[in-house]
């Protein structure tokens, strides 16, 4: 993207680096690491949301960045409810995901304002 801002390009990467890392976290956790029932669950499927806003954050799409950090709040009210009520792998897991969707919120908050135009 020509013209961008400084420090925008830094913004895309973070939110790309956090969208990445939930999804990987998300399917890691009910998969393999602390899933709710052996062998895994469905619930892993609550990547597939984040699957679709994949191609419009790596392309520095604006639009995509403002809807996705309304859709990032419910893994982050998602993280700290089981933050708060589990044990063990799931707590610390949960710990995880409301730190990375707190980074992608922020970084997608502030992407959708600095490319804002007048």
């Amino acid at each position: 993207m020509v013209g961008l801002m400084p420090g925008t390009r830094l913004l895309q990467l973070v939110c790309s680096i956090a969208l990445i890392a939930l999804i990987a976290l998300c399917l890691a956790w009910e998969l393999w690491l602390a899933p709710l029932r052996p062998g895994g669950s469905y619930l892993a499927l609550k990547a597939l949301p984040l699957t679709l806003a994949l191609d419009g954050v790596l392309r520095g799409r604006r639009y995509t960045y403002q809807w996705s950090s309304m859709l990032i709040l419910a893994y982050l009210a998602e993280g700290i409810v089981r933050a708060w009520s589990e044990r063990g792998a799931s707590q610390m897991l949960a710990a995880i995901e409301i730190a990375v969707s707190a980074a992608f919120f922020a970084a997608a908050v502030a992407y959708a304002r600095v490319t804002r135009t007048a």
